[in-house]
């Protein structure tokens, strides 16, 4: 088989989570300038519009904008995406946000805002999307749900962001759950674990915590676009058609070298 054809999304259909900045958006171009129709969903409407619009000069990118926080707003999303589609092949559970405070300091708000965002909303984002993934999957050619967790659920890190961690341990946890009980529907859960890439949440850490990020890892820097694009359609193509349950560290090698 052609390389071309092994790592291809063309044609293929994906709702991206968080899709208007930072990972999301990264992935979502990936998608569209390699020929899926994407939607993406975010909760400030103007900025998943102006994104959407911008990835639609390279291709079909729509905007629907959702706080996946809630579950009436998940179900809102679902009904959006039903009324439009009849399967869904790819989905990226992305969505996320974090907070930090000391552990004295840390409140019960920090605490649910991270949780139902980072862990809830991809199990109920994904159950209720289950008969469009179903649609999508064949024993030729599975559909994809891609859970996006963070090094932070695998290493303890230097910065004090209980909720966030904790919710991004689970994710990894909940991607192999997720896995094991949705392969036989023809569906194959796989998980990003994404380390330091430039982003609204990356730029809120302060600069010494930054240096010493950089320092730690062995490439010496951030990640970019192009990395997160690669494992992306990875996950989402023939390539990884026998990928089931995987949690991807990619990070340049800050947790899995340190």
């Amino acid at each position: 088989m052609k390389v071309e054809e092994l790592f291809s999304v063309r044609g293929k259909i994906a709702l991206v989570t968080g899709g208007s900045r930072g990972l999301g958006e990264m992935i979502a171009r990936a998608y569209v300038e390699n020929g899926a129709k994407v939607y993406i969903t975010a909760r400030k409407s103007e900025a998943c519009d102006v994104t959407a619009r911008e990835l639609s000069a390279f291709g079909e990118c729509i905007s629907l904008p959702a706080d996946l926080s809630r579950m009436d707003e998940i179900e809102r999303l679902a009904g959006l995406i039903e009324q439009r589609e009849k399967r869904l092949d790819i989905l990226v559970n992305n969505a996320g946000a974090s907070w930090g405070a000391p552990f004295h300091e840390f409140p019960e708000s920090g605490w649910d805002k991270v949780m139902d965002l980072n862990v809830k909303s991809v199990f109920f984002m994904t159950q209720r999307l289950l008969p469009l993934l179903e649609a999508a999957g064949s024993p030729q050619s599975n559909a994809r749900v891609i859970n996006i967790g963070s090094i932070e659920g695998i290493r303890t890190s230097h910065l004090e962001t209980y909720s966030y961690a904790a919710s991004k341990a689970g994710v990894n946890h909940l991607t192999r759950m997720m896995a094991k009980f949705l392969a036989p529907k023809h569906i194959a859960v796989n998980g990003i674990a994404p380390g330091y890439f430039p982003s609204k949440m990356t730029a809120g850490i302060a600069d010494e915590d930054t240096r010493e990020v950089l320092e730690t890892t062995p490439f010496k820097r951030m990640g970019n676009p192009d990395d997160m694009a690669g494992i992306a359609l990875y996950l989402a193509s023939k390539a990884s058609a026998f990928v089931c349950g995987a949690v991807i560290p990619v990070d340049g090698g800050l947790a899995t070298t340190s």
